[in-house]
Parts: C-alpha cells; sequence; structure tokens
C-alpha cells in the first residue's frame, strides 16, 4: 500500500467542509424521519403514507435540483462566481436546518425540509466542482475518499450530542420534540462553522473568462455540452451509471431510519446502528482510499456496487432490531467508498474548465437526492403495500448501474 499523503493547508479545508455537511447528512437519515413520523402520527398518517411522503419530498429535491444544478453549475465556470453561488447555497441549506426544528405541521416541515435539502445539495455541486481547483489529479482519489471519512466521524460529534439531548430530554425538562429542535440548531451551527476555512481561503484555478451574458451563455454551453455528450462516451456512460447505482445508495442512506421506523423496530436502536455506520465507514473509507493507489477505479467501484446489491437483498429480509444492525455495518463498509471514488473517478475524465457545469449535471445523478430510488420504494411500497417489497426495487438500479459502469470503463484511455 502506498505511503500516507500529507494534506495542504487547502486540501484540508476543503475536507473540513465534509465534515460540516455531513451532520446535515446525518440528520436526513436519523432524526428527521423520527420527527416527522412523530408530527405525522399526531395527524393521523399511516406508515405506508408517512415512508411514501418521506420519498415523495426527497423526489422533489431531486426534481428541483436537476432543474436549476446544471445551469448554476455552468455559470459558476465563469470567474468569480463559483464562491459566492457556494456560500449562498450553504446559506440557504443551514438556515432551513435551523428552521426545521420548529416545525409543528408534517406539511410545512416537508416544505423547509425540500428547501434545506436543495441548499445542502446545490452546495455539494460547487463544492464537489472545487476538488480540481484544490488538489492535483494524482491526489484527488484519497483527498476525496478522505473527505468523506472525516465526515463521518466527524458529524459524529453533533450527532451525539443532540442524541444524548433527545434520549434525556424527560430528566432535563423537555419533550422530544424540543430536544430535536436542540438537535437540529446545533448541527446547523455546526455545518456552518465548518465551512469558514474554506469561505476564506478557497481560490478559483480554473475558469472560464467572465462574460457580461453569463445567464443566457450558461444555458448555450449547457445545451451544447448536452449535445456533444455522446463525443466524450466514457462521461456518458458513466453519468447514466452512476444516476442508477448511487440513487440506490442514497436512497439506502435517506430512508434507512423511515424504513425501520415504518417496520415498528425501537427508535433509540435504529439510531445508534446508524452512528455505527458512520463510525465504521470511517476507516473502511480510508481503506479505499489507499487502495486506490493499488487498484484502478473501475475494480473498486465494481466492488462496491455488487456489495450494495447484496445489501438490499438482505434489507428485503429486516424485521428485527439485531438485522438492522447488520446492515447499518455492512453499509458503513461500502458507503464512503462508492460515494469518494465516484467523485475523484468523475472528476478526472472531465474537463477541468468546466467542473462546476459537468458536477451540475452529476449532482442530478447523485447527491441532490435519489429521485428514481425513492420513487421506486415509494410507489413499490404503495402498490404491493409492501415495505420489504419497496426496498428490494432498488436491486433493479444496482444492476443497471454495473452493467452501464462497465461499459464507460471501456472507453477510457
Amino acid at each position: 500500500m502506498p505511503k500516507k499523503m500529507k494534506l495542504t493547508k487547502m486540501e484540508k479545508a476543503w475536507i473540513l467542509y465534509d465534515v460540516g455537511n455531513s451532520a446535515f447528512v446525518l440528520l436526513v437519515a436519523t432524526l428527521f424521519p423520527i420527527y416527522f413520523d412523530a408530527i405525522a402520527q399526531q395527524a393521523g398518517i399511516s406508515s405506508v403514507d408517512y415512508l411514501a411522503y418521506w420519498g415523495y419530498a426527497a423526489s422533489a429535491v431531486t426534481i428541483i435540483v436537476a432543474i436549476l444544478g446544471p445551469v448554476l453549475g455552468t455559470m459558476t465556470d465563469f470567474k468569480g462566481w463559483k464562491k459566492p453561488v457556494f456560500l449562498g447555497s450553504m446559506i440557504l441549506g443551514t438556515t432551513g436546518c435551523l428552521l426545521l426544528g420548529f416545525m409543528r405541521s408534517w406539511f410545512v416541515f416537508l416544505v423547509i425540509f425540500v428547501i434545506a435539502k436543495c441548499g445542502f445539495s446545490a452546495s455539494l455541486i460547487f463544492y464537489d466542482a472545487m476538488l480540481s481547483d484544490v488538489t492535483s489529479p494524482e491526489r484527488m482519489d484519497e483527498v476525496s475518499a478522505r473527505g468523506f471519512a472525516w465526515g463521518y466521524i466527524g458529524s459524529c460529534i453533533p450527532f451525539i450530542v443532540g442524541l444524548a439531548l433527545v434520549l434525556s430530554a424527560p430528566s432535563i425538562g423537555l419533550n422530544q420534540l424540543d430536544a430535536m429542535t436542540a438537535a437540529f440548531s446545533i448541527a446547523s451551527l455546526w455545518w456552518f462553522l465548518a465551512t469558514v476555512p474554506l469561505w476564506r481561503s478557497y481560490r478559483q484555478v480554473h475558469y472560464i473568462p467572465a462574460d457580461r451574458k453569463i445567464i443566457r451563455n450558461s444555458f448555450k454551453r449547457l445545451g451544447n455540452t448536452l449535445k456533444n455528450m455522446r463525443s466524450h462516451p466514457e462521461v456518458f456512460w458513466f453519468l447514466l451509471s452512476f444516476f442508477c447505482y448511487i440513487d440506490g445508495v442514497y436512497t439506502i442512506i435517506d430512508m434507512a431510519t423511515a424504513y425501520g421506523t415504518a417496520l415498528g423496530l425501537d427508535t433509540t436502536g435504529l439510531l445508534l446502528a446508524l452512528l455505527l455506520t458512520q463510525i465504521v465507514a470511517f476507516p473502511a473509507t480510508l481503506v479505499f482510499g489507499r487502495l486506490s493507489g493499488t487498484y484502478a477505479p473501475k475494480t473498486l467501484i465494481s466492488v462496491c456496487i455488487v456489495a450494495y446489491t447484496l445489501i438490499t437483498l438482505f434489507g428485503m429480509t429486516l424485521d428485527s432490531q439485531p438485522k438492522f444492525w447488520i446492515l447499518a455495518v455492512c453499509v458503513g463498509l461500502f458507503q464512503g467508498g462508492v460515494q469518494a471514488l465516484s467523485r475523484s473517478h468523475f472528476a478526472k475524465i472531465i474537463p477541468k474548465d468546466q467542473s462546476g457545469e459537468y458536477f451540475g449535471i452529476f449532482d442530478i445523478c447523485g447527491k441532490g437526492a435519489s429521485f428514481l430510488g425513492t420513487m421506486l420504494v415509494s410507489i413499490t411500497s404503495q402498490i404491493t403495500n409492501s415495505i420489504h417489497y419497496g426496498i428490494g426495487s432498488l436491486v433493479v438500479l444496482f444492476l443497471l448501474g454495473f452493467f452501464l459502469f462497465q461499459k464507460s470503463c471501456k472507453y477510457i484511455k
């Protein structure tokens, strides 16, 4: 295995944003669904409809980001635009995260959730696009992997504090909803403060000269890129592949707690199991980053996709707390690896001065949320009246993603 790499100041600042925004990701996977379940139950909503509405909200985020993301990403390729648009998105996300704790209407909660998740997802388009500015191509795999790894372990700090508040709420004179409000506020502040080093130190290296007609020309450039995408088959087929398999990955992340809650599993056990996922993901992601110096991305990403297919099949049998813990550990082993290597692999095969534009398209398929995955789970659950069949439908996405990824690798020189 290669020698351990020493990070630069800029790389550390970039990684720190993963530490900050991952606190929001962990809330989406844990406390947000539980909070929503509590206010939904008060409104008389069934467990099947609760899971479906949660899935529809996640899908709405993807639709919005799919429309705005590529255009905003294209705009940020122009000189001087990437940092301010990134900061605006981050502030929208952190503010939404803060406000969510004060919502007591399930419908208003979902509306604010969609707004906060859109801010979060948009910030990641520009954050991912910064990778080519903060490091060199030969360091991208490990820097990307360390971002995810430290994000997993760093997000545990505000989560543990928030979880302690929730679990000890009765003894300190708070009800559970008020304790969750405090937890959301802590995560919002953590996310904001972790952004400050990148905010202060980032400088855009790769860019297109400023243009007076930025919005119109952004649409024009995006149209030309999409029209000519087939002339870059390694990018075209990878995006199709990524759309499939990462949708499955993010659906599992976004809906794991909602799934367990709908099955009637113990809330505290679910939260602790997902905390374990973060802890396991930290060393596992670092290992994948080091292995990238020895094995090709094709091999490592393929292993992760196959693993997720097996995890989904196991998830269909979920009916007890111990099985959920096993599922949590298995997800932790491969979650960071497939995310980090996909991000750095894509950064290597795209033009550096069009990183914002390409990552805008990339994000439609990824962190904007999981449109196809959440819709599949929601619709299948309601049609079959079975949550297990809903989760099982994700196997289709992983199989498609695997075969399309093999095709994309054939075109890489």
